[in-house]
């Protein structure tokens, strides 16, 4: 696999091409920016790009955009995660990236193991996405939402047919584009939503929040104690584990640290697990788009308490490698496409609520 790192720091791309060539099947090229990288790119097409925002000549977004428009090939932004580029990040991959990193530590003795594994991971899991041409995009249509998205709150009541009742998402590589696909078609007095999405701490919120303005559900990045109720949802803040414990009759979310599990953190093996033990079958689990297995287990151990459990289907996936690990265990219960994961789940929560 060839891949092209595009950094203006010679530190960086140094320290990068150490990484990735201590797996052998990977060749790598670098360029101290993107005019330089895309020269080098006609010459000798790469299988995936990393590239950072801020460079000299020509910025991140608009070198993203030059490669989706003009030569598709799966990009990972690789950020510092300074608070000035996070929107940034969110919109890197609205225009395509396929993964945004943590930008690992300058010196080679100074990274963490973690942070190889995390790109190398990346590299992977990009290299098996789903690109495609992307013309100039249309003009945005007229945000959906009013004042309402932040109401319901005052009419929200805590009884049992919330607080024992859940819908748990997992997703990672293309997970951005599928959750926010999910949550706009639910509506704003949906089940409680828990979600573990694989992106880097900082990213999260702003990610809850750019999904809070766009759905009708209210969306936020969890905290350590918040209640589940209808109409809300969570997203497991990046780099943190998120669990969800019954405390009385109401469900609250618990975050905490920990080793990777799955090779993630946040996991969604560990949100999984957590909803099987807490609610049972009265929840509804949910696998999307992502590279590895991570949730594989987890869901099926939700099944095993009854609970419906559904994963998205290979066509509708950015890469197919979560979905298709928690099908092979036999831990699916349907098998569809982005577009109808929100009905299908609030049918199948309505049926277990009903029992």
């Amino acid at each position: 696999m060839h891949v092209m790192v595009v950094d203006d720091s010679a530190m960086v791309r140094q320290v990068m091409q150490g990484i990735l060539s201590t797996n052998r099947k990977v060749k790598v090229s670098v360029a101290a920016d993107p005019l330089i990288a895309w020269g080098k790119m006609q010459k000798e097409p790469p299988d995936v790009v990393i590239t950072d925002l801020e460079m000299p000549r020509m910025d991140g977004l608009t070198f993203i955009r030059k490669i989706m428009s003009e030569m598709p090939t799966p990009v990972v932004v690789c950020s510092g995660l300074a608070a000035r580029g996070t929107e940034l990040a969110l919109r890197a991959l609205e225009e395509g990236a396929v993964e945004v990193i943590t930008k690992p530590k300058v010196g080679v003795r100074d990274f963490l193991h973690e942070s190889a594994v995390t790109l190398l991971d990346a590299v992977w899991s990009a290299s098996e996405a789903h690109v495609k041409l992307r013309p100039k995009p249309a003009p945005a249509p007229a945000p959906r939402l009013t004042a309402d998205a932040i109401l319901p709150r005052k009419n929200k009541s805590v009884g049992a047919a919330v607080t024992n009742s859940v819908i748990a998402v997992g997703a990672s590589t293309g997970g951005t584009e599928a959750v926010r696909v999910f949550l706009g078609a639910l509506p704003v007095d949906c089940p409680p939503i828990v979600i573990v999405q694989h992106m880097p701490e900082v990213f999260t919120r702003a990610f809850a929040q750019r999904l809070n303005k766009e759905c009708g559900v209210e969306v936020q990045e969890a905290r350590d104690g918040d209640r589940l109720q209808s109409g809300l949802a969570l997203i497991a803040p990046g780099n943190r584990h998120m669990l969800v414990n019954r405390l009385g009759e109401e469900l609250v979310v618990q975050i905490l640290d920990g080793p990777l599990v799955s090779r993630h953190r946040p996991s969604v093996d560990v949100l999984f697990r957590s909803v099987a033990s807490s609610v049972g079958p009265n929840a509804v689990g949910i696998i999307m788009t992502g590279m590895g297995d991570d949730g594989a287990q987890g869901l099926y151990e939700m099944k095993e308490t009854g609970a419906a459990t559904i994963a998205q289907d290979e066509a509708s996936c950015i890469v197919f490698g979560m979905p298709k690990e928690a099908i092979s265990c036999g831990a699916v219960d349907i098998v569809v496409p982005l577009e109808q994961i929100a009905n299908a789940a609030l049918n199948l929560q309505s049926r277990a609520a009903g029992r």
